[in-house]
């Protein structure tokens, strides 16, 4: 566990008095003055909030290296939650294995056997030349196999052989559904922009772009019968700090801006379908389609013990915020809560059961070395009979999910992480501070501000938002006891919470993408040991994530990204040092 700073805001609160009485000029654009004696006061073009990105219950005054794995100050006013947090900490930090409590349940098949093996020191995933897990931490890709609409499309279901999240790690005797060996990852160099631009910028300095070329060899499956016809994408894991904050925006602020977006593009003659996902937005009834809700069933919202829907006593409602994909609706039964389970196949209460496919389950029952092994094993609960026919059977029907595996007749399984333990998660995962803005007295800082705004970059990366009454849902299995809650903050995380597309070679799949919050990412070097940005860390700073958003003249941030190229080298670089500074 890292050492934590436990800041009150009383040190930025005695800051804060101590310029008041000494300067009063609040458009201070120089550094003449030290920036831990303006935190917490307007300073040139921000205010005073700017410098809490996650309001007062939401924002840690630690920036340093460790300042991801912080604690929200909501946190330490709840002895509970202090206790629960780190408790829940050691469930994301810590290894599964396959017997050893309270980290047991690892397997049989598996994505990685720590869920910080994803998110280096909490943050985004690093750029990697291979897939090998085992190789490098802080190797957050995760693989995407889909059946392209055409030759070359990204577009397309996943394949039914494997699971959503694949998997290519397994617990003995098992194969993994993939082996690793097998997925090959070719960096390719972007010799010429689609839309025409330039790779130098007008004042010479040149640029760089890179994709990657996946494919998995069909022999790399070990899944009966073997897929046919599909495309790899990769996506990396992005940072999981400030994540209960977004929980926190309201349903109706993210259908105000959704109806803002589409009313622009109405506006200016152009098909809103286009540049408003239709999945989500009626264009012709100006309000969410049925695919922006995302239900939840038999919890509770805090507070006032009813349902988010009250026309229904067992659903609540909310709009989809999380994942590229925008697939979640709640961070409680969102990626984290999710993960936890189907990344390292840990079983739980609420999901007593294995993240498995039909198709590996009957490999695994076909497969003779597998068989051999569990029969020199009499105590394995694959065992049966201790015939190879028998032992096949138990194979089959323990890990093919279309069988009631945990209530058969080889074996009554029981959950292995138990509800308390998935409770201290969820308090961790609501509970992660974002940290405090820094060098906003900067004078490029604050240039670097005004031209994000001037070039349109605000557009899709929203600055401001606020917190509603944080009424969050919460699943039963968390009982009576609270979570951490943030009503009524003014938070800063850069993101207008809607999918765009930016056409980019080997796009993401399914081509929308979600916004990513920009708050915190200034300081990724300092926690994770890099600063990989886009959804396959194609881009390995600020500038190349930019120019992807030109790389065609069909992408949504076209007109943004060609006036940054335009821009001077001074003022490319102030937009860069404010991205790195929220």
């Amino acid at each position: 566990m890292n050492r934590k700073f436990y800041f009150s805001f009383a040190a930025a609160l005695i800051a804060s008095s101590f310029a008041a009485c000494s300067d009063n000029d609040n458009n201070i654009t120089t550094n003449d003055t030290p920036e831990a004696a303006l935190v917490g006061q307007a300073v040139g073009n921000f205010s005073a909030d700017e410098w809490y990105p996650g309001g007062e219950l939401g924002t840690t005054d630690n920036t340093g290296s460790n300042a991801f794995s912080d604690q929200a100050p909501v946190v330490d006013q709840n002895k509970d939650l202090f206790n629960a947090f780190f408790s829940g900490e050691q469930m994301f930090e810590r290894n599964y294995t396959e017997t050893t409590a309270p980290f047991k349940g690892l397997g049989p098949a598996s994505v990685r056997s720590s869920c910080f093996d994803c998110h280096p020191q909490y943050g985004h995933g690093k750029w990697q030349s291979q897939y090998i897990t085992s190789y490098a931490n802080g190797n957050g890709y995760l693989l995407v196999v889909y059946h392209p609409e055409s030759e070359g499309s990204n577009d397309g279901p996943y394949i039914s052989e494997i699971t959503g999240m694949p998997q290519t790690q397994a617990t003995s005797p098992f194969l993994p559904p993939i082996d690793e060996s097998g997925i090959n990852i070719k960096w390719e160099q972007v010799t010429a922009m689609e839309s025409g631009l330039p790779m130098t910028f007008p004042d010479g300095e040149r640029y760089e772009l890179i994709y990657p070329e996946v494919t998995i060899a069909q022999t790399a499956f070990n899944t009966s019968p073997l897929p046919t016809n599909y495309a790899v994408r990769l996506e990396s894991t992005i940072g999981v700090i400030g994540t209960g904050l977004l929980d926190a925006i309201p349903n109706d602020s993210i259908r105000a801006q959704y109806k803002k977006t589409a009313s622009y593009f109405k506006r200016v003659g152009l098909n809103v379908s286009e540049y408003v996902n239709p999945a989500f937005w009626d264009a012709t009834i100006n309000d969410f389609a049925a695919g922006a809700w995302y239900s939840v069933a038999n919890g509770k919202l805090a507070a006032t013990g009813k349902y988010a829907d009250n026309t229904n006593a067992t659903d609540a409602k909310f709009v989809k915020r999380f994942t590229y994909a925008l697939t979640r609706g709640t961070l409680q039964d969102g990626p984290g809560a999710n993960a936890i389970w189907n990344i390292t196949n840990v079983s739980r209460p609420d999901r007593p059961y294995l993240y498995t496919t039909s198709a590996w389950a009957k490999a695994m029952s076909e497969n003779a070395d597998v068989i051999a092994k569990i029969k020199a094993n009499p105590l394995s609960p694959y065992y049966a009979d201790g015939t190879e026919a028998g032992i096949a059977e138990a194979v089959r029907n323990l890990l093919d999910p279309s069988t009631n595996q945990f209530d058969n007749k080889w074996h009554n399984f029981t959950p292995d992480q138990t509800a308390d333990q998935f409770y201290n998660f969820m308090v961790w995962h609501r509970g992660l501070a974002i940290p405090r803005a820094r060098n906003l007295n900067d004078k490029d800082v604050q240039r670097g501000k005004n031209v994000f705004m001037e070039i349109g970059c605000a557009s899709c990366h929203r600055p401001t938002w606020k917190t509603g009454d944080d009424n969050y849902w919460k699943p039963v299995v968390c009982g009576n006891k609270p979570l951490p809650r943030y009503p009524h903050q003014v938070i800063h995380p850069y993101s207008d919470m809607i999918q765009h597309k930016l056409y980019m070679k080997n796009d993401i799949h399914g081509s929308w993408c979600r916004t990513t919050p920009l708050w915190g990412r200034g300081l990724s070097r300092v926690n994770t040991g890099a600063e990989d940005r886009l959804h396959d860390c194609r881009a390995r700073n600020e500038i190349e994530a930019i120019m992807w958003h030109a790389y065609s003249k069909n992408s949504h941030a076209y007109s943004s990204a060609v006036k940054f190229y335009n821009l001077s080298k001074a003022d490319r670089d102030a937009v860069v040092k404010f991205i790195r500074s929220i």
